[in-house]
């Protein structure tokens, strides 16, 4: 058996790779037809101050009807609503044109919303608020306020889903009327359940100030009826590096890095080093930089170089046309160590008879 060509294999394999992505990205039957009821909407709102067109269309609107519900403006707005490449648009066209029809000559005025008549009643690929699966069932505490307002029921609004309901912050419960650990009950009646986030201190509470905390949070501790912020930075034992600091924060404590110029800090730049590092001193109360070529003393230990202070350091370089030799610098030789016949410290050259 011959195996396939190398361009069919190819898309054999293109398809493959293609299928689960397209098949992840195609919308929903509800999807695709209230993009279209939105498209046909926005078409009414763009041919709302139109006419005709005619040169004479009052006489036009006279005897052909008025073009607010003409199929002159139906058919203009039924052409805008698919691009060329909107496969799922002109399918959906393409096979209910005769239902827009409809719905735009005789029904608009009794049907006004054109999703609940058209995507929800005709073609039931949708459900109305409040609603899901596929018979529409309503939501777990009603369609007027799903999940009590505090969450979103699975399949609002289309022909899927569940109905359990999945809980804003701070709700839980199979209603949402539950507070969260972290979250006290503000308001609790018949109709209405709001929960409301707790004190940063509390990890539970009954009410909104670190007093009302029924356990601390961790980070903090109870203390004289509240819960306050533990200071992990004053601890007896360091909890940072020997070349960090330590900044604390509510309920936590963060190490931050010392100034380059300190060995051990207490805080944030070179004015809170414990110590200098080589080549810095204190002045005015933090590390500076040491001019070490400003010193009495020659910091350089060859004779005629030039020290050049550094940040920490400094370097001695001989000046330019001299070079470096064991203690002191030279005038450098010409390039290839060539003497000319002017230097007295070489013998005059010897030509051979």
């Amino acid at each position: 058996m011959r195996p396939p060509a190398l361009a069919t294999l190819g898309l054999l394999l293109l398809g493959l790779l293609l299928l689960p992505g397209e098949a992840a990205q195609k919308p929903t039957p509800c999807q695709s037809c209230r993009e279209l009821v939105d498209k046909f909407n926005q078409g009414m709102v763009d041919t709302a101050k139109k006419n005709f067109g005619g040169g004479n269309t009052a006489w036009e609107e006279k005897s052909l009807s008025k073009y607010e519900f003409s199929e002159v403006r139906l058919l203009e707005i039924v052409e805008g609503l698919c691009g060329s490449s909107d496969f799922e648009c002109n399918r959906l066209v393409e096979e209910h044109e005769e239902l827009l029809e409809a719905w735009w000559l005789r029904l608009k005025k009794e049907h006004p919303d054109l999703f609940e008549w058209f995507c929800v009643k005709a073609l039931k690929v949708c459900c109305s608020p409040g609603t899901y699966g596929p018979d529409c069932r309503a939501c777990p505490g009603g369609s007027v306020r799903p999940c009590s307002g505090n969450g979103r029921c699975s399949g609002d609004g289309s022909r899927e889903g569940d109905g359990a309901c999945q809980c804003h912050p701070g709700y839980r419960g199979a209603l949402c009327t539950d507070c969260m650990d972290g979250y006290f009950s503000s308001l609790r009646n018949e109709t209405h359940s709001v929960c409301t986030a707790c004190d940063e201190s509390c990890r539970t509470c009954a009410g909104p100030t670190s007093r009302d905390c029924a356990q601390c949070e961790a980070g903090w501790a109870e203390e004289d009826g509240a819960c306050v912020d533990v200071d992990e930075c004053a601890a007896e034992t360091p909890p940072c590096g020997p070349q960090q600091y330590c900044e604390n924060v509510g309920g936590s404590f963060n190490c931050e890095e010392c100034d380059p110029t300190c060995v051990g800090c207490t805080g944030k730049g070179p004015g809170q080093c414990k110590e200098c590092i080589p080549g810095y001193t204190k002045e005015s109360g933090q590390c500076a930089d040491v001019d070490e070529c400003a010193l009495p003393g020659p910091a350089c230990a060859r004779a005629g170089e030039n020290c050049y202070n550094t940040p920490g350091s400094y370097v001695c370089v001989c000046p330019d046309g001299f070079e470096e030799t064991g203690d002191a610098c030279v005038p450098a030789q010409p390039a290839g160590g060539e003497v000319t016949e002017e230097d007295p410290a070489q013998p005059p050259v010897r030509e051979d008879l």
